[in-house]
C-alpha cells in the first residue's frame, strides 16, 4: 500500500466506514448501469488492466468459491487479491491483499487516495441529474485501486448481486465462475431462474474460461449460460458434471476429502476444510479456475492443491465456533443455502438436541427457509439482528415461526444476545453430562445475523489475567 498521502485528515476507519456506508445501495440506484464505476476506471488510468481475474458469481458458494481459488492461486507463490462481500465484523474484510485483509490504517489511505476521484464522479453525474457512486462501487473502486498498487498478478472478485450491472463487471474475467443460480433478490434480479441465469450470465466476456456450477435448475438455466457463451465467443467452457466432476467425497474431521477431475487431471484425495457436498462443488469450480489463470502446463501440483483447500479458512459459513455445547453459525439466507446447511448438519454431526437462533431479512422467502430446517431444530428462538432498515421484527418471525414448528418449538427474545443465551440455557437444561456432547445451537439466517453472533462470541483476553496476582482486581 503506498503511503505518498498519508493520514492528514485525522480520520479513523470508522469514519471512513460511514462515509462510504452512507452512500445509497447499488440497487437502489435509479441509473442500474456501469457508467459510473467506467469513469472511474478512466480516472484511476484503467488499473483493473494490471492484473489478471477470477470473478465469481452465483446464488450461493461465491464467497467460499472465491476465498478457494484464492488460496490456490497464491500456494502457487503468485501475489493475490481478493474482494468479497458482504463483511460479517470489518469492513476491512472485503479487501485482502496475500490472503491478509487491509489494516485500519491501509484502509483510511486507499479511501482518501481516490476521494478526490469520487467527488469528481459524484460531480459529474449530479450535473446530470443522476446518482453519485453507490457504497458499493465505491469499495469496488478501491479494491481495484488497491491490487494495482499492491501490485498482485491475480484478482480473485466476488460478484456482490447478479453480474450484469454489479459494479465488478467493468472487469473481464480470465476465468468467469457461474456457481449455483437460484431464487434470491427477486425484487431485483427477476422472478424467474431463467431471469436471474441472465443476470449472473452477464459476467461472461469474450476471453473468459467459464465454469459452470452443479445447477439445482439445470434444464432452465444451462441454455441462457450456453447461449451467453455463444454471444460472447467465450473459448471454453466448464461443466460441473461434464468436463469437471467430483467424483468422490467423504467427510473427515473438521471437513473432507474429495477426489476432483478437471480437464488437466485427477486430483485424489483432496482435503478440503469445510463440511458439506456442495463445498466440494466449489472447490473442484476454484480448482478449474486456478488451472486458469496460474502459468502452468498440465495439472497443479497435488500437495500445493492439497495444502491450500486444507486451510481455507470461511468465515460465517457452517462455522463452528464454540464447542460444549457446539455453536455453529452460518449466513446463508435463501432455499439452497438452507438445503445445504440442512444436508451438512444431517452427514456432520449427530445431534441429540439442536436449537436455532433464527433472525431473517422481511425480504427473504422466510416461512420456505424455516420449513426446510425444521427436520434437524428441537426448537427456535427467534430474534432480530442489527440492520433496523430490513430486518423482521421479532414479533413478526414469530408468527411464521409458529406456522412451521408450532408453538411449543418456538420461543422469542427481541435481542440477540438474549436468544443465545436462552438457546445456551435450553441446551444446557437437558445435558446431563455436563461437557454438552450431542447438544448444539445453530445461529442463521442472514449474514447480518453471522456477524452480529460472530462478535457476541468472540473469545476476547481477560487483561486481569495478564497482571500479577496482587494488582487484580
Amino acid at each position: 500500500m503506498s503511503f505518498e498521502h498519508p493520514n492528514s485528515k485525522g480520520q479513523d476507519i470508522r469514519d471512513v466506514e460511514r462515509a462510504i456506508m452512507s452512500r445509497p445501495a447499488e440497487h437502489d440506484s435509479p441509473n442500474l448501469d456501469l457508467d459510473r464505476m467506467g469513469m472511474m476506471l478512466d480516472l484511476l488510468g484503467h488499473p483493473e488492466h494490471s492484473f489478471r481475474v477470477i470473478h465469481v458469481t452465483g446464488t450461493n458458494g461465491k464467497g467460499s468459491t472465491a476465498r478457494m481459488a484464492e488460496a490456490l492461486v497464491r500456494a502457487y507463490g503468485l501475489r493475490t487479491g481478493l474482494y468479497t462481500s458482504p463483511h460479517l465484523e470489518r469492513i476491512n474484510e472485503r479487501i485482502a491483499i496475500d490472503g491478509q485483509e487491509l489494516s485500519d490504517e491501509d484502509f483510511v489511505d486507499l479511501y482518501q487516495q481516490i476521494e478526490d476521484f469520487i467527488a469528481m464522479v459524484d460531480d459529474r453525474f449530479a450535473k446530470q441529474g443522476r446518482a453519485p457512486m453507490s457504497f458499493f462501487e465505491v469499495l469496488t473502486a478501491m479494491a481495484v485501486w488497491a491490487f494495482a498498487d499492491a501490485p498482485v498478478d491475480v484478482a480473485i472478485v466476488e460478484v456482490g448481486m447478479g453480474g450484469r450491472w454489479d459494479a465488478t463487471n467493468v472487469l473481464d474475467g480470465d476465468a468467469a465462475i457461474i456457481g449455483p443460480v437460484d431464487m434470491d433478490h427477486m425484487q431485483w434480479l427477476g422472478d424467474t431462474v431463467e431471469q436471474i441465469a441472465g443476470e449472473k450470465a452477464g459476467i461472461i466476456k469474450p476471453k473468459s474460461t467459464v465454469i459452470v456450477g452443479a445447477q439445482p435448475h439445470e434444464e432452465a438455466v444451462m441454455p441462457i449460460i450456453e447461449q451467453a457463451v455463444r454471444q460472447q465467443g467465450a473459448p471454453t467452457l466448464l461443466r460441473d458434471g461434464n468436463e469437471l466432476e467430483v467424483v468422490s467425497r467423504m467427510p473427515a474431521v473438521g471437513g473432507q476429502v474429495a477426489t476432483l477431475r478437471t480437464p488437466q487431471g485427477l486430483y485424489k484425495d483432496v482435503p478440503i476444510d469445510k463440511f458439506g457436498e456442495h463445498q466440494a462443488h466449489n472447490a473442484l469450480a476454484a480448482l478449474a479456475a486456478a488451472e486458469t489463470v496460474i502459468p502452468v502446463n498440465g495439472a497443479l501440483d497435488q500437495d500445493l492443491v492439497a495444502e491450500a483447500l486444507s486451510q481455507v479458512r470461511i468465515p460465517g459459513r457452517i462455522e463452528q465456533v464454540r464447542t460444549s455445547p457446539t455453536i455453529i453459525i452460518d449466513g446463508g439466507h435463501n432455499l439452497n443455502a438452507a438445503q445445504s446447511l440442512r444436508a451438512a448438519i444431517e452427514e456432520n454431526y449427530d445431534f441429540k438436541q439442536l436449537v436455532g437462533v433464527i433472525s431473517m431479512m422481511a425480504d427473504k422467502q422466510v416461512e420456505d427457509y424455516l420449513g426446510l430446517l425444521e427436520p434437524v431444530l428441537d426448537s427456535v428462538v427467534v430474534t432480530e439482528n442489527s440492520w433496523k432498515g430490513r430486518v423482521m421484527p421479532a414479533e413478526d418471525l414469530e408468527r411464521v415461526a409458529v406456522r412451521v414448528f408450532g408453538p411449543d418449538r418456538v420461543v422469542r427474545r427481541d435481542r440477540m444476545p438474549d436468544a443465545i443465551q436462552t438457546a445456551v440455557d435450553m441446551v444446557d437444561s437437558e445435558d446431563q453430562t455436563g461437557v454438552g456432547y450431542g447438544r448444539g445451537v445453530l445461529i442463521c439466517g442472514s449474514f447480518v445475523t453471522a456477524g452480529d453472533a460472530r462478535t457476541l462470541l468472540a473469545e476476547r483476553p481477560n487483561p486481569d489475567l495478564a497482571k500479577p496476582k496482587a494488582e487484580r482486581a
